[in-house]
């Protein structure tokens, strides 16, 4: 398994290396943006790790990049946490986000769930409940008889979630592990984000949503019928 580790800080470019080395995958590094671009045409890794905040080509115009040719995972790496940044890396495809600094454990334990993840993805096909169908190939959601959408892999996790669920409420806690295979205190506001995205494409009202409800105990429902 090859891995695509991208950030301008040597440092810590060795140090995730080395963990990853250490836990037996092949690592490929790159000191910025435009380096990690030539890598990702020449090394066709597996899973990408990019630092926001690098010369040239930033992690944001690489996460795009790639995304534009590749469903590959994409993890995000930045030492500001800043909303607006969770909100642009989810924007362009970006599979998970990871807040500096961070423990080489965490790391590895995201970098699984992520490979584990796109593994089963590979499996899925067809799945549909009631009026709200997906399509797994094209990554894309139909309600009713409306033309299907587009979905990022992330939004697609969480339909597949709630769908295999249909019309039950699924706790926030659960829906975390199943879109990202882990769960964290500072995640929530990811499934938030994702959340909002979601309504924003599925909803006639997204301030008024019939599809995708919060359900009364902290989580979400999806009402197909």
């Amino acid at each position: 398994m090859k891995i695509l580790v991208a950030d301008d800080d040597p440092d810590l470019l060795d140090l995730v290396a080395y963990a990853l080395g250490q836990a037996g995958y092949f690592v490929v590094k790159a000191a910025d943006g435009n380096a990690a671009l030539a890598l990702f045409e020449s090394e066709a890794p597996d899973i990408a790790i990019l630092d926001i905040n690098m010369p040239g080509a930033s992690g944001f115009d690489v996460c795009s990049a790639i995304r534009g040719r590749s469903t590959m995972p994409i993890m995000m790496l930045t030492a500001r946490g800043e909303e607006q940044d969770l909100v642009r890396a989810l924007d362009l495809g970006a599979d998970d986000y990871l807040t500096k600094p961070f423990s080489p454990r965490t790391l590895l334990a995201r970098v699984r769930a992520l490979l584990r993840r796109a593994r089963l993805e590979r499996a899925v096909g067809a799945l549909s409940a009631g009026r709200v169908a997906l399509d797994a190939d094209a990554s894309t959601v139909t309600i009713d008889e409306s033309p299907p959408v587009a979905l990022t892999k992330l939004e697609f996790r969480l339909m597949q979630a709630l769908l295999a669920q249909a019309g039950r409420p699924v706790n926030s806690d659960r829906l975390l592990v199943l879109v990202w295979g882990h769960r964290g205190a500072g995640d929530r506001q990811l499934l938030k984000q994702l959340v909002h995205r979601l309504r924003q494409k599925i909803e006639t009202n997204p301030a008024a949503p019939q599809l995708l409800q919060t359900a009364a105990v902290s989580g979400y429902r999806l009402v197909v019928e």
